[in-house]
C-alpha cells in the first residue's frame, strides 16, 4: 500500500520524484497530482505475469530532484499479450521445446508420455487438449502442453527366447524385434555351454509373458 504524506511546495521549488514503478495507472495520476507531477506514457510492453497496466520504468528514477510540473516518463504492461506465431516444437527433445517456449513467453503446461520408440521426442504440441500447427496465431503467455514418447512401443509381444544363441545373433534377434540389450555380463562357461553363447537373459522367456517394444534385455554370457 502507499502512504499519502501532504506536500507543500512553492514555485519553482524542487521535488523528489517517487518510486512508482509496480503502480498501476489506475491510481497513479491521483498520486503524482498529491506530488505537483504528471506522467507520459511513452511505451508499452508485455510482462509476463503482471497486471495490465502497471508502470514497469520510470524515467527519471526514484530519489531524483526535479521541477514541480515534471513528466515522469513511464513504460506500462500491455492491456493484452500480443499476438506472435506458434514455433515448431515437434520432432525436437522435450528440453529444447522447454526452451523455446519461454524464449517466445509461452508457458510450458502439461508434459504428457506416450508409449512411443521416440524417447524424449515432442510428438504433439498442444493448447487446450488441441493440436496447434507451427505458424498459427497464439497469444503470449498461453500454456503449450507437449506430448512426449517415452522410448516404450505400445506393442506387445512374447518375449524371445535368446538360451544357446550366439551373443552376436541374440544382438541381431533383438534389434530386429525392436528391443534393446540393457546389461551385458560375462560368467565363466559350465558343463555344456558353448563360450560365447547366451546362457541367461532378463526378463525371462516364460510362456505368457510379454515385453514391449524399445524395453531392454539384459544378457549373462559364457566365457
Amino acid at each position: 500500500f502507499y502512504v499519502y504524506l501532504p506536500l507543500t511546495t512553492h514555485h519553482g521549488e524542487t521535488i523528489v520524484v517517487p518510486k512508482i514503478t509496480g503502480m498501476n495507472l489506475a491510481e497513479l495520476e491521483a498520486y503524482l497530482d498529491e506530488r505537483n507531477l504528471a506522467y507520459f506514457v511513452d511505451d508499452s510492453s508485455y510482462s509476463a505475469g503482471t497486471r495490465p497496466l502497471t508502470v514497469l520504468t520510470q524515467e527519471p528514477a526514484p530519489g531524483e530532484k526535479v521541477k514541480e510540473d515534471r513528466k515522469i516518463y513511464i513504460s506500462v504492461a500491455m492491456r493484452r499479450p500480443p499476438v506472435i506465431k506458434m514455433p515448431k516444437l515437434t520432432e525436437g527433445s522435450a528440453k529444447v521445446a522447454q526452451l523455446i517456449l519461454k524464449s517466445y513467453d509461452l508457458e510450458i503446461g502439461q508434459i504428457k508420455l506416450v508409449p512411443d520408440l521416440a524417447q524424449n521426442q515432442v510428438l504433439k504440441q498442444q493448447v487446450n487438449g488441441q493440436d496447434i500447427a507451427p505458424g498459427a496465431p497464439i497469444a503470449k503467455g498461453t500454456k503449450v502442453d507437449l506430448v512426449v514418447g517415452d522410448g516404450q512401443g505400445n506393442q506387445e509381444f512374447p518375449i524371445p527366447t535368446l538360451l544357446n544363441m550366439p551373443e552376436d545373433e541374440a544382438r541381431t534377434l533383438l534389434s530386429g524385434q525392436g528391443l534393446q540389450v540393457g546389461e551385458v555380463f560375462k560368467q565363466a562357461a559350465e558343463t555344456g555351454q558353448a563360450p560365447g553363447t547366451v546362457v541367461r537373459q532378463r526378463p525371462v522367456a516364460t510362456p505368457g509373458a510379454t515385453i514391449r517394444m524399445g524395453q531392454l534385455v539384459d544378457l549373462w554370457i559364457a566365457e
